[in-house]
């Protein structure tokens, strides 16, 4: 079975602005409706989903590109984390967010696609679509 899982959305907000929500512990818990705990530099490590998701973030290029450690509480025991890419693409209508989820438990990878289009995907496109989201962030 497949491991491994690669998702995309279309927000309409600039990649700058979604990468720095996306790190930002407020901005995060805003746009999932849960709340996050994020320190937002390489070597820093993040709870969100009332700690069900953990790990670290490892590498990231401003704007562009984050790489985090992810596990959930599901994990089975001694199992490594897995991996997460976060991919921010310019587009006219906004950014092309894309997910690379590697490195996911056997058995576990439809959890987590449903996962990231329900309690990622489809409320940030509910969030980002309202008006007063639109605006950048002073």
């Amino acid at each position: 079975m497949k491991n491994q899982l690669t998702l995309s959305v279309m927000l309409p907000v600039p990649p700058e602005r979604l990468f720095r929500d996306w790190l930002d512990s407020a901005a995060h818990s805003a746009i999932t409706g849960s709340p996050a705990f994020i320190d937002p530099w390489v070597g820093g490590q993040f709870k969100t989903w009332d700690g069900y998701i953990h790990g670290r973030t490892l590498e990231m290029q401003p704007g562009k590109r984050i790489l985090q450690s992810w596990r959930t509480t599901d994990f089975p025991q001694g199992a490594p984390d897995s991996l997460v890419e976060v991919l921010f693409e310019p587009a006219a209508e906004g950014t092309l967010l894309t997910i690379r989820h590697t490195r996911i438990p056997p058995g576990q990878a439809g959890d987590y696609a449903h996962g990231w289009r329900e309690f990622y995907f489809d409320p940030m496109q509910a969030g980002y679509s309202r008006k007063d989201c639109m605006e950048t962030k002073v």
